[in-house]
């Protein structure tokens, strides 16, 4: 190929590529969904599992012997006080009106030998009888009112065993179990129904003791239920561990409805002194096989590629150690194909 082919070739190749360039300075900006970079206070933290449970979950039991003649329904909403089960009290009730038969009786007795006893006393007034005589009378009259003390006491045994014929609720909950069934005889303290408080609730989670010194009382952390994420403050710390599992109890307060009593939840607890960091979205790490990196938009919409280093896990969001400060605009969502230098736009999330 001569000199002049050469040139006419350049010539004819030139316009494609001021084309092919001026092409990609006119593409569009491609769109994505970007997070700010938090400088704060982070301490590293560590995933445990816990458990919602109710603050009141009970087994019911009788306070009486006799055959059960109602159980509540298993799904029953039973409010503080009602009845979850009822015992026979026929022959109490049969117990009771003889015992009060025999009060009446007795304070008959004590009528007549209150009378005894004044005549008597006006008879050795006049030295018309013997001071024994007196004496007895007043015995006799001592042992009525004592007698009838003893039965105004059975009385009142009795009729709070009528009462207690009914099983009331202790709190507000659901029956979630009939551990007894209609005719059965049960004896005094034999369970008759489980009653759960679904209103009340809180999580339960075992802690390593290694954890101990950084969780208090109060204190906000992560919950994971399902796909779900939130807050949640610290109840109680029971600072009392295993000696074999070397774990702890925490209690965290349940304040979503969703979560239903039996479910299984993560808990984020802080694992190390806190200190301050810069953390951005887990989402916002590129990895390509030992190198980690992100992508920055910066104020002109243009991407910038920024090798990093990852510190300790927060949850959603990662510490990393690098050129990224407080605010920078890194990219978590469409950012596959995106290369340095390129424009983007900042689509609502």
């Amino acid at each position: 190929m001569n000199r002049y082919t050469k040139i006419a070739l350049a010539l004819c190749l030139f316009p494609m590529v001021a084309w092919a360039e001026d092409a990609e300075e006119k593409a569009p900006a491609s769109p994505v969904m970007v997070e700010s970079a938090q400088r704060d206070t982070f301490s590293a933290t560590l995933w445990v599992s816990g458990t919602v449970i109710s603050q009141n979950d009970a087994r019911i039991a009788a306070e009486t012997d006799g055959r059960i003649t109602w159980v509540a329904d298993v799904g029953s909403r039973i409010e503080q006080g009602e009845a979850i089960a009822r015992i026979d009290a026929e022959d109490l009730r049969l117990d009771l009106a003889d015992s009060e038969a025999q009060l009446l009786s007795l304070k008959s007795q004590l009528k007549y030998r209150d009378s005894s006893l004044q005549r008597f006393q006006k008879l050795a007034d006049s030295n018309n009888a013997a001071a024994t005589q007196l004496d007895e009378a007043q015995s006799q009259l001592d042992m009525t009112r004592q007698e009838i003390k003893r039965a105004e006491v059975a009385i009142a045994q009795i009729k709070r065993r009528i009462r207690q014929t009914e099983v009331l609720a202790p709190f507000p909950g659901i029956v979630v179990e009939r551990v007894v069934q209609i005719g059965e005889f049960v004896n005094r303290g034999a369970q008759v129904a489980r009653l759960v408080d679904t209103e009340h609730r809180e999580i339960r989670a075992q802690a390593p003791l290694s954890v101990a010194g950084w969780i208090r009382e109060g204190m906000q952390v992560s919950v994971e239920h399902g796909n779900r994420e939130s807050l949640s403050p610290v109840s109680y710390v029971i600072p009392v561990g295993d000696d074999r599992s070397r774990m702890f109890e925490v209690r965290i307060a349940a304040n979503d409805p969703a979560w239903i009593i039996g479910s299984p939840v993560r808990i984020a607890l802080p694992n190390s002194e806190p200190r301050e960091l810069v953390a951005i979205p887990r989402d916002g790490l590129v990895l390509r096989g030992s190198n980690i990196y992100v992508m920055r938009v910066n104020s002109d919409n243009t991407v910038e590629k920024i090798t990093v280093e990852t510190g300790i896990g927060l949850g959603g969001f990662v510490e990393v150690i690098g050129n990224v400060e407080q605010g920078d605009r890194i990219i978590t969502r469409g950012g596959e194909r995106i290369k340095a230098g390129q424009a983007v736009t900042i689509a609502e999330g």
